[in-house]
């Protein structure tokens, strides 16, 4: 009985460690979110510097007030065909905790949509697609009216080793 109440408050910590805001924006036609908590700043589209040998998805890196921060492409990085980037694109710039501390890195969206308060009860746990698909950079889901929306563990998205790149690229 001590371990099913064990198991239960877990299970509802976890739920409640997914509650809170997030900053939604969309790519490619699909909302996703981020923990407010996470964001440092939204900017407009500005150039951005180029870096040899790096991932595709790095776009360079760009100077924000003095700062060299590093650029990557979230469509890219999950997969996604390129766009042309519009009025609407910017760049998100996340605070990621790696191995070596905490980076600063901008990440390009289609849009920014809005602010949203999600109650842990509307959090599902991401869906099982199998092991070769890797998901650990997914928070849950969250059921909104609009459909679904998921939710990034924006320190997940990289790997440890693309961490290490895109950090030497600033």
């Amino acid at each position: 009985m001590a371990d099913e109440t064990k198991t239960m408050s877990q299970a509802v910590r976890a739920i409640t460690d997914k509650e809170g805001k997030y900053l939604t924006f969309t790519l490619g036609g699909e909302e996703y979110g981020i923990g407010i908590l996470k964001i440092k700043e939204i900017i407009g589209m500005m150039h951005v510097t180029t870096m040899p040998q790096t991932p595709d998805f790095v776009k360079g890196v760009i100077n924000l007030r003095g700062k060299v921060i590093p650029v990557m492409d979230l469509r890219l990085r999950f997969g996604m065909d390129a766009m042309d980037y519009t009025e609407r694109t910017c760049i998100i710039v996340v605070e990621i905790e790696g191995n070596s501390g905490t980076i600063q890195i901008g990440i390009v969206v289609d849009s920014v949509s809005e602010v949203l308060n999600i109650k842990g009860d509307d959090i599902e746990d991401t869906p099982a697609f199998g092991t070769r698909l890797n998901t650990d950079y997914i928070l849950g889901m969250a059921k909104m009216e609009g459909g679904v929306k998921i939710l990034l563990d924006i320190d997940r998205v990289l790997t440890s080793e693309e961490l290490v790149i895109i950090s030497q690229a600033a």
